[in-house]
């Protein structure tokens, strides 16, 4: 792995500084005048707060847990739910290496309460509704960062921890949520000069880029947007869409129109179709550099977009939160989940949420998030190295102070309760139109 420093702390506060942009909100509306909305999935971001029944109050939640306890509201369905499989593995791996190791707090740990995120608010929240009534120590999810804003102030808000392997919206940070939201997934403030630097170490020098109108794809456009004016590059377009509209020609006119060197879309599934229309407009990667991040980071891209010729995709490069090369994990994560071949993405954050919540429940002597909240962040940093739940276990029986490095790399956590760095994988398709993952790069916050 070859190490870089962020581009400059000015991207990085830039990136920081908020996610809504008075210009770009303007521009999604206008795309979205003749592009009908569906019910189908989505990450709202900053519109999840406005939906019809985002502000009811959640029911009563049960008393504080006697034991240690989980629910997820992950996705089943919906657009996010390739990202489901993983997601809901590393769960259940966890568990059961926590409870081989002797569970928590002298009890096993019970299979976690399963609830669908299904890429809607209400679904979302009406999932998080039944878990906190069961009395959970804590929820993992959401996977998209709009369905946690859904879910977040009713699960904070019931005093149960949320814990989320793959929300990276930069919003997550300054999150008045009183401890108890957590994540291992970095921040998007991170991931972004990277991309950044990998379009301006490719050549290239004017750059569009068009993003979903939520927390993710703003967050992530604004800090890589940000990353490339500081690194001497010109960016044409930064304009948002409304990833639940019925067709992207307007936000593929606008690529045109701006005749960009380089293009980069931030989406999820939604973004093939944008991917598609650019290659049929003559922006796609054999023409000007392509490039894409984690919602579109799928082995089979090229297959999907191609239509039986992968190499259209050929010299696509993409970044993605990435995790440390663990071979062990990934051999018992391949046991535990045998249908899961190479689609392992955010697995190992997922893991490393339950076991986090675990351990400092561990260090707090209680099941009762009010309680270990004080924890999560003191078991991941300035102690003694530790690398498995039963390890770190027995190390705060003996009463030693620990540091846990999870299965997804070295958590480390900031005070705000998430990754102070990042490893961040470059990953592409070849010639051949074939995915691979090309080098990581660790991504630090520069020193101000």
């Amino acid at each position: 792995m070859k190490a870089v420093a962020a581009l400059s702390a000015i991207a990085l506060v830039a990136a920081c500084g908020g996610t809504d942009d008075e210009g770009d909100d303007e521009t999604s509306q206008e795309q979205t005048t003749d592009e009908g909305a569906d019910d189908g999935a989505g990450d709202t971001g900053d519109e999840a707060e406005e939906t019809e029944g985002s502000d009811e109050a959640a029911p009563p939640p049960a008393d504080a847990p006697a034991d240690f306890t989980l629910g997820y509201v992950l996705p089943e369905t919906g657009q996010l739910a390739p990202l489901g499989p993983p997601q809901f593995a590393g769960v259940g791996l966890a568990i059961q290496d926590i409870n081989d190791a002797g569970g928590v707090l002298g009890a096993q740990v019970p299979d976690a309460i399963a609830g669908d995120e299904a890429g809607q608010d209400s679904v979302a929240q009406a999932s998080a509704d039944r878990i906190l009534g069961e009395g959970v120590s804590g929820i993992i999810g959401a996977a998209a960062s709009g369905m946690s804003l859904a879910i977040v102030d009713r699960v904070t808000g019931a005093g149960v921890m949320q814990c989320s392997g793959s929300n990276t919206a930069p919003t997550f940070t300054d999150l008045d949520d009183n401890g108890l939201y957590i994540r291992t997934a970095p921040s998007d403030a991170l991931q972004g000069p990277v991309l950044a630097n990998l379009i301006v170490e490719d050549g290239w020098t004017n750059v569009a880029l068009v993003a979903r109108a939520d927390d993710y794809g703003q967050g992530l456009a604004d800090a890589t947007a940000s990353s490339l004016e500081n690194a001497g590059a010109s960016v044409a377009l930064n304009e948002t869409y409304d990833p639940n509209a019925t067709n992207f020609d307007g936000t593929i006119q606008a690529v045109v129109s701006a005749n960009p060197d380089a293009v980069v879309v931030i989406g999820f599934e939604e973004g093939e179709q944008i991917l598609q229309g650019l290659i049929e407009e003559g922006f796609g990667p054999s023409e000007v550099g392509v490039y894409t991040t984690d919602g579109l980071r799928n082995p089979d891209l090229a297959n999907s977009i191609g239509g039986g010729d992968p190499t259209v995709l050929a010299g696509l490069k993409g970044t993605a939160p990435a995790s440390a090369e663990n071979a062990d994990f990934l051999a018992s994560l391949a046991e535990f989940a045998p249908d899961l071949g190479d689609n392992t993405q955010f697995a190992p954050q997922v893991y490393d949420c339950v076991v986090t919540m675990a351990l400092a429940a561990e260090a707090a002597g209680s099941a009762d998030p009010e309680d270990f909240k004080a924890e999560v962040v003191n078991v991941t940093r300035d102690g003694e190295v530790c690398t498995s739940y039963e390890e770190c276990k027995g190390m705060i029986a003996d009463g030693v102070d620990i540091d846990y490095d999870g299965v997804s790399g070295p958590l480390d956590f900031v005070d705000a309760g998430e990754p102070g760095k990042a490893t961040i994988e470059i990953y592409g398709f070849n010639d051949a139109g074939e995915f691979e993952s090309i080098d990581s790069v660790e991504s630090n916050p520069a020193e101000e």
